[in-house]
């Protein structure tokens, strides 16, 4: 919820506050060092780092910066550095790093590399996005985006719509809004009349990387704008839980509640129990009461989050109590919103406060979990607090501040690893069987090509080399090479994923059946039948995706399917040496 939120009798309230606008950057005619250097340039020409050795005398050391033109860094004082910049020509660069390299006062002396950030958008007002730099929006980007995820903003309505008074603002011209229903006016166009939704949505999903405006977290991820609250920012009981369900039952993986009241109601609590039923993640603002925790973000199995500042200090404003999950930024949040009642794509970027700034970003990287594979709402909660950075008061931050980064590395290379350590047993099970009749199979890289290809991704370590957000609209690509066929069909609709129609030992039969009779296809087919087994095994083993029929039934499908696989690569792999 937004600071500053009044209450009214019988109604969920989601604040009004007035926004701050965004100050203009100053301009400087000079050029600094940093925009000297050419952005696509490994080291700097010219400078050199020495690394002085610990024991060196002062004397010494100034002897070394007499003749070699060095200097301290000027991050640090002179008493306690040790590295030190120095300055040469070009031409003169090998020569000099060859001399220090044989000083004895010297442990090391290198060219002075460039080292760069990670993926950085150009919209030109992310630089004051702090809040979306602190979770790790940055790192996190490498991994996920959100794409096939749809998030439902059960708000005051979204601007996000291409025709009529209420069209979307510029910013948000590559935001893909899908369904949603305006239940304040009873129409199927939930436009923002108020500013609050639109605000949030942002934080969730804004166009990211279209040198405009500002940047949104999972901004791959489709919105599904539900209004519940009026242009005065308040809405009914009936109107907040008709919402919840219509999200859930409307194909959300994720739904974002910044709103809330003081009340506890059955009536709400049973419409978030039935979107947790249907596999939804919910994620709601605490309050911003500075005392108890309000509703629906009380109730068992929301994801309840409270405010921090620049500083990962609670907010004054933020409620606090055993239910809050999870802190994320909720100070000074910049981000799109309307002006002039949501009408003629009027767009300003305000900055406002409250639980409500902070739930959208815990919202944003529950979407980029479930983009990564991760569906089930208990999983998504375990891996955002298993994540989250400590603080000391659970009653105030939870499990600790949101860090979208370590979140979606984390799950990421979890899955790679039981997915590695599964395939290389299933692997070995195969290689016996068939080593006993003669033949071999973990020398052919037709196998592993097509292991790869069934269980883990062609370019499972595509990530470290930080290339998927800089594709921009070919992004797709990088996804489809970094996850096996079990999950591409997640890149579609994540919502569909939770049938496991790929995950499963059915493409592997498909294949099987249109290709078997090609005996060189079968080192291939025997590997993509023991790359989806090793999928299926980590499905079994962390049991992390919503399924139709609870854990239970999961673990044991997916086991049945992974003992299938498992016979197509013995008997494709079998037939190959016969």
């Amino acid at each position: 919820m937004r600071l500053l939120s009044l209450a009214f009798p019988i109604a969920l309230v989601a604040a009004s506050v007035g926004f701050v606008p965004p100050a203009l950057a100053g301009e400087s005619a000079a050029v600094s060092k940093e925009e000297a250097i050419d952005e696509s340039a490994e080291a700097v020409g010219g400078e050199i780092a020495v690394d002085v050795r610990d024991d060196v005398s002062d004397a010494d050391r100034a002897d070394l910066e007499r003749t070699y033109g060095l200097h301290p860094n000027s991050a640090w004082s002179a008493a306690h550095d040790k590295i030190e910049d120095g300055f040469v020509p070009v031409a003169d660069e090998s020569a000099v790093l060859d001399r220090l390299a044989h000083d004895p006062r010297v442990e090391h002396a290198e060219a002075m590399e460039v080292f760069r950030a990670s993926f950085v958008p150009n919209d030109p007002m992310f630089e004051k996005q702090w809040h979306l730099s602190r979770v790790g929006a940055e790192s996190a980007w490498e991994y996920a985006c959100g794409e096939g995820v749809t998030v439902a903003v059960v708000d005051t309505g979204v601007a996000c719509f291409d025709k009529g008074p209420f069209s979307r603002g510029t910013d948000l011209g590559g935001t893909r809004c899908e369904g949603g229903y305006n239940f304040v006016h009873d129409s199927s166009e939930a436009y923002d009349d108020q500013g609050h939704g639109t605000h949030v949505a942002g934080t969730i999903a804004q166009t990211t990387n279209n040198g405009k405006g500002v940047a949104g977290l999972a901004y791959c991820a489709r919105l599904m704008p539900v209004k519940v609250l009026n242009r005065f920012g308040w809405g009914t009981l009936a109107d907040v839980a008709e919402g919840i369900r219509y999200a859930a039952d409307n194909g959300a993986q994720v739904i974002n509640l910044s709103l809330g009241g003081s009340g506890r109601s059955s009536i709400l609590e049973d419409a978030v129990d039935h979107a947790l039923s249907k596999g939804v993640v919910v994620v709601a603002a605490a309050g911003n009461s500075g005392k108890a925790v309000g509703y629906p973000a009380a109730y068992d199995g929301v994801v309840a989050v409270s405010a921090s500042d620049s500083n990962d200090k609670i907010a004054w404003f933020s409620s606090r109590g055993p239910e809050v999950a999870i802190a994320a930024p909720g100070v000074g949040v910049t981000q799109q919103t309307i002006c002039d009642g949501g009408r003629n794509r009027c767009e300003i970027f305000g900055t406002f406060n409250g639980t409500s700034m902070a739930s959208p970003h815990v919202a944003g990287a529950a979407a980029m979990l479930v983009g990564l594979g991760v569906s089930s709402p208990s999983a998504v909660r375990a891996a955002l607090a298993e994540s989250a950075v400590p603080k000391d008061d659970p009653k105030l931050f939870g499990a600790g501040i949101l860090d979208a980064a370590a979140a979606t590395s984390h799950v990421y290379w979890k899955h790679v690893l039981y997915r590695g350590l599964a395939l290389l047993v299933l692997a070995m099970l195969v290689s016996r069987r068939i080593r006993k009749k003669g033949g071999d199979v973990v020398r052919s890289k037709a196998v592993w090509g097509g292991a790869l290809l069934g269980g883990m991704g062609l370019l499972p370590v595509l990530p470290l080399f930080k290339v998927a957000p800089r594709l921009g609209a070919l992004r797709w690509i990088a996804e489809l090479a970094t996850r096996p066929v079990g999950e591409w069909d997640i890149l579609f609709s994540a919502g569909a994923h939770k049938w496991l129609l790929l995950a499963s030992a059915l493409p592997s039969v498909v294949l099987t059946m249109l290709l078997f009779g090609m005996k060189r296809s079968r080192p291939i087919l025997g590997g993509f039948a023991l790359g989806a087994g090793a999928l299926l095994t980590q499905i079994a083993v962390t049991a992390d995706v919503v399924a139709p029929f609870g854990t239970f039934a999961l673990r044991g499908w997916a086991v049945v399917n992974a003992l299938v696989c498992l016979w197509l690569a013995r008997m494709s792999l079998d037939q190959k040496r016969a």
